[in-house]
């Protein structure tokens, strides 16, 4: 059995092909980074119009890479949602069209259970086995960190999720990005303050959003606790890194940002999944590529800690792919004409 997987939620086009083991056997991603750069974060139309040139070719290179024919495919998962309109109907018409022309089942894919799901694929340096056994025995915990979405998520069993708490506000990638606006630096944000914060200098450090009571989140406030500080020392209007902003303040307060980040995901998440007897933890999304983040977790949990290799991290083709291997065995064949779930908050997903 191959399943392959469409992406084109956001500005990434990617096609990935997982077999009825999980393995991932392709997965390529045309990135719009460069395109959107430019204007400091992602355009909806220029995206979508940029998924209509990459599909066609991104999937045909998927195929190549795979060593695979088009009658090898046994069916066709895509994502349904969340995400930008137009783009998910370039890539919700092809998947269908491509379908029916290979007469195959169509699996629609929540992006969400897209994420969870893709630490499930399997790799040659990274293979969840061990919690794989686990499910359903004990629920798993599922931190879900993106420019978008900042969830708690408690995997119950497979294709049964139970959304816990969320941001009230900015999603944690989406505050990154603003902020490295705020300091002056490039898009995307997260790896450029990760970047810049490595070995800087000790600053004052930002306050915790905690939301005590709660498994919420909250990165507003700690955002405008940035533009606040930054206006203070001169910095802001930016004139970034490289024009005349010192370095060194740059890099203390992208520092001090992202610790506070980590810290209230970190502290939260692991409290939450001792609360809830869980077996393990789940980061996933594209913030789990954040390198302080992943390895603050791993040392600080009392639980196992499994996440993604950084290519399965940002949206991919494989993670919808292994999705929909899910969807496949749990019955669900073609809902691409159901509405499209706006997030997990529903209490369960879209495999049930």
């Amino acid at each position: 059995m191959n399943i392959l997987g469409i992406e084109t939620s956001c500005d990434e086009t990617s096609i990935g092909i997982v077999d009825g083991d999980g393995r991932v056997l392709a997965n390529v991603i045309a990135t719009q980074i460069d395109l959107h750069a430019r204007y400091g974060g992602i355009v909806p139309e220029v995206a979508s119009r940029q998924h209509v040139l990459d599909i066609r070719p991104v999937c045909e290179q998927a195929i190549e890479d795979a060593g695979l024919d088009w009658g090898d495919i046994d069916a066709v998962a895509a994502t349904h949602g969340p995400g930008l309109a137009g783009s998910l109907i370039v890539g919700l018409n092809f998947s269908k069209g491509l379908s029916a022309a290979l007469g195959v089942p169509f699996i629609g894919v929540n992006h969400m259970d897209g994420h969870v799901y893709g630490a499930w694929a399997r790799t040659e340096d990274h293979d969840l086995e061990p919690f794989q056994e686990l499910v359903g025995e004990q629920p798993i915990m599922c931190l879900v960190v993106s420019g978008g979405h900042t969830e708690l998520v408690l995997l119950e069993g497979h294709g049964k999720f139970r959304l816990l708490g969320e941001t009230r506000d900015d999603a944690a990638g989406e505050a990154f990005d603003k902020v490295a606006r705020v300091l002056g630096l490039r898009y995307p944000g997260g790896p450029e303050i990760q970047r810049v914060a490595e070995g800087a200098p000790e600053t004052d450090p930002f306050p915790r959003a905690w939301m005590r009571g709660t498994d919420e989140f909250s990165f507003s406030g700690l955002k405008t606790a940035v533009l606040t500080r930054a206006r203070e020392l001169g910095i802001y209007p930016p004139n970034g890194v490289d024009g005349g902003a010192d370095p060194d303040v740059v890099a203390g307060l992208a520092k001090a940002f992202q610790d506070s980040v980590v810290d209230v995901l970190v502290t939260k998440t692991t409290a939450a999944a001792k609360r809830e007897n869980c077996a393990g933890i789940v980061l996933v999304g594209g913030v789990a590529a954040n390198g302080p983040l992943r390895q603050t977790l791993t040392d600080k949990s009392p639980l196992p800690v499994a996440i993604p290799p950084f290519k399965l991290c940002t949206d991919n083709g494989a993670m919808i792919a292994m999705s929909g291997l899910v969807n496949f065995r749990n019955g669900r064949r073609d809902d691409w004409d159901l509405d499209v779930i706006p997030s997990l908050r529903i209490g369960t997903s879209a495999l049930v």
